[in-house]
């Protein structure tokens, strides 16, 4: 399974920006899509994450009512649209699959596929 995402950039505060992390390879309905983001000098942290297979989004309580996350099986992509974006906000942001859609939808050591990672700043 190879990811790509895309969609960062350079906004201000209250700007919004959408991500993409489009899957090719071999995904199954089991397969967490999610997206985590690391700022410079702190852990990799959860953002959101959603099965293939259906079901609501799971959201970290920093981005809940933010930001929201999507999928479309038929082109193998997930979208994080990010609203009211804040300047703690800005971090490489990262989208990882978890083959065995396991429980630990938030542990970045729970996912076996990552994309290359984009950059969201976010000027005050």
């Amino acid at each position: 399974v190879q990811l790509q995402a895309s969609g960062g950039g350079l906004v201000q505060a209250g700007d919004s920006l959408s991500l993409s992390c489009a899957a090719s390879g071999r995904t199954f309905s089991s397969y967490t899509m999610g997206w985590f983001r690391q700022a410079p000098g702190k852990e990799r942290e959860f953002v959101a994450a959603i099965r293939w297979s259906g079901g609501s989004p799971i959201y970290a309580d920093s981005v809940r009512g933010r930001f929201t996350l999507s999928r479309d099986n038929a082109k193998n992509t997930v979208y994080l649209q990010m609203n009211s974006l804040k300047p703690e906000d800005t971090a490489v942001y990262y989208c990882a699959a978890d083959k065995y859609g396991s429980a630990s939808y938030n542990i970045f050591r729970a996912y076996d596929y990552w994309g290359q990672g984009t950059q969201v700043t976010v000027s005050s």
